[in-house]
């Protein structure tokens, strides 16, 4: 008798091949960019490499996997427990995204700020204040 919810998703290794299928879509199709461009600014499009994300992986299950209608894959990737064999994989795509989104932003493709925010990163710098009293006497004319 099994408990729980019945996974649509069956093994560890047909998470990993849709996934190798989502980032081959995802980078075969880039994402295109309005500019306007000369003094006339004529309109154009600029191609853009798509990033990958858990959002758009998530979307691209629910558009192939049979049975799931959704876009929420979250039970493979957060459920340690009746989903410990996926634990490997799930860790190993969340690794790859971020590191689409590092090399992205480092390279200035992605926006540097969108990505720090999506990957909880923080750049911050501390500053200490220090206060000084100084009594100044001035001299007076004789």
């Amino acid at each position: 008798m099994t408990r729980g919810r019945k996974k649509a998703i069956k093994t560890p290794k047909i998470l990993w091949d849709l996934f190798v299928e989502y980032v081959k879509k995802t980078k075969a199709n880039p994402v295109l960019k309005q500019v306007f461009v000369g003094k006339d600014g004529i309109k154009e499009y600029e191609e853009r490499e798509a990033p990958l994300s858990m959002v758009g992986f998530e979307c691209f299950i629910a558009d192939n996997v049979e049975g799931i209608n959704f876009p929420d894959i979250s039970h493979y990737f957060e459920n340690k427990e009746s989903y410990k064999d996926f634990v490997p994989i799930s860790s190993r795509i969340k690794a790859v995204i971020k590191d689409d989104h590092t090399k992205g932003a480092m390279t200035m493709i992605y926006s540097q700020s969108v990505t720090a925010r999506l990957n909880g990163w923080k750049d911050s710098q501390e500053v200490e204040k220090t206060t000084k009293k100084i009594k100044v006497k001035f001299k007076e004319d004789d």
